[in-house]
């Protein structure tokens, strides 16, 4: 694969793109032919695992639980 394509896959894949659309964007007509040349390239569940439950807590600012809290309601 040509290193340019290999890294666009790369970071589809990693980003969470899934193999039929990645397919399309490469120009393939058979999902299959990018699944079986870019299954290398997918990270593994405990990587999506751990970035999913990562995601969670990212943005995530402190959350007010005083008297103040209370009063607005």
């Amino acid at each position: 694969m040509n290193p340019l394509r290999h890294f666009y896959s790369s970071v589809l894949l990693d980003a969470g793109e899934n193999i039929k659309a990645l397919s399309h964007y490469l120009g393939h007509s058979d999902p299959g032919f990018t699944l079986r040349g870019c299954t290398h390239l997918m990270p593994s569940s405990d990587a999506r695992a751990r970035k999913a439950v990562d995601s969670l807590y990212e943005d995530t600012g402190p959350v007010p639980d005083g008297p103040e809290t209370a009063q607005g309601r």
